[in-house]
């Protein structure tokens, strides 16, 4: 594409997007300074920031994505959004450990949603996402309604592992409209990764992770479910603090590998949760042994009972230990969940069985020991 091809595509680009408005106000993407650095690429890609403010609604972005999409000679649309910092300014104080505000949940926030449930971890690669994904498809076979929640904006891979690539549709009239979850296996999915590009990363700081998990729990369309499960991204940062600060969470499990780098990376993510009054319902040891299909002998490539230790330190329990199986690797990248694709396995049985005693402590509403000081 020649620049003044590309001059003629945007001054289209640009046309195009003057006439999506605010519901609200009437002011344009364009006028109002919402769409930023606007730009087309030789190969016809249109790219810009879109600096959302305090009020858009969610649907504002894809209004103006459909409006560049339809301009002729456009290939693809490339939209960085950017979120503003909500919430009155703070006088400046000094944090140190253990100096972290306690959460102040909306209890009024996804009224139709009786359980949420966490699953977090201190460092990455230790199968969070895997577990996060079979606790609520065993959930759903038990017959439960159920929603899963990707708050791993970095590395959202909740689509895959349900094997969804579909863009999640828009309900309502404009101005109040909400974002549909799609549905796999019988649950309802919702994760930035399925308003992403391919291969496009979430390049983005603090407050927009906030503000995006914000958008999830409120201009989505969950409906009445009986468990919400929520895919954390690992260690102790926003997305965590973010979640426990806007609603009411019944419990986090924690999963880890049996190695101590992952041990002690998973026991301060223990100490940030009691810090933040956030009940841990106990741990799952992931990746626990290896059981040879030919000879049959175990093999503790990670190491041995690191997660029993870890439950001994701090006073919480055990909930499962699931061992490394190829099946569990093939399901997550074929978007089959192994307690669905191979529900006999000795990995789908022990997911189950730690699906079913969180739902024995939650829904019976047993106090959860508390980790120690």
């Amino acid at each position: 594409m020649t620049n003044e091809e590309r001059d003629q595509v945007l001054r289209r680009v640009a046309a195009a997007l003057a006439q999506v408005t605010h519901p609200a106000t009437g002011e344009d993407v364009v006028s109002s300074g919402r769409v930023r650095e606007l730009g087309v690429m030789e190969d016809g890609t249109v790219r810009f920031r879109f600096a959302l403010q305090a009020d858009d609604p969610g649907t504002l972005v894809r209004l103006s994505r459909a409006a560049a999409e339809r301009v002729e000679g456009v290939g693809k649309v490339k939209i960085d959004i950017s979120l503003p910092a909500v919430g009155k300014p703070q006088t400046k104080r000094q944090m140190g450990p253990g100096n972290v505000p306690a959460p102040t949940p909306d209890p009024n926030a996804l009224p139709g949603v009786r359980h949420i449930v966490a699953v977090s971890s201190g460092k990455g690669g230790v199968g969070k996402s895997t577990v996060a994904v079979n606790l609520a498809t065993a959930l759903a076979q038990g017959g439960r309604r159920v929603g899963v929640l990707d708050a791993d904006v970095y590395g959202p891979n909740i689509p895959m592992m349900f094997g969804e690539h579909r863009r999640p549709a828009v309900l309502g009239e404009k101005g109040s409209e909400k974002i549909e979850p799609l549905e796999s296996h019988g649950v309802k999915i919702m994760s930035l990764g399925l308003l992403l590009d391919p291969g496009q990363a979430a390049i983005m700081r603090g407050p927009m992770i906030a503000g995006i998990l914000k958008q999830f729990l409120e201009q989505v369309e969950w409906g009445e479910l009986d468990w919400m499960v929520v895919d954390m991204p690992p260690g102790t940062g926003d997305a965590q603090l973010s979640l426990v600060q806007n609603i009411r969470v019944d419990g986090v499990v924690m999963v880890t590998t049996p190695q101590d780098v992952a041990t002690g990376d998973v026991l301060r993510g223990i100490k940030m949760f009691e810090k933040v009054n956030t009940r841990v319902l106990g741990i799952v040891e992931n990746m626990s042994g290896f059981i040879c299909p030919c000879c049959g002998e175990r093999y503790e490539i990670f190491g041995r009972a690191g997660g029993q230790r870890l439950a001994l330190d701090t006073g919480l329990e055990l909930l499962g230990e699931v061992p490394i199986e190829i099946g569990v690797r093939q399901g997550g990248d074929a978007g089959v969940p192994i307690t669905i694709g191979d529900p006999h396995s000795p990995a789908a049985e022990a997911l189950r069985k730690v699906a079913e005693r969180i739902a024995e402590r939650v829904e019976a509403g047993v106090a959860v020991p508390a980790a120690s000081a």
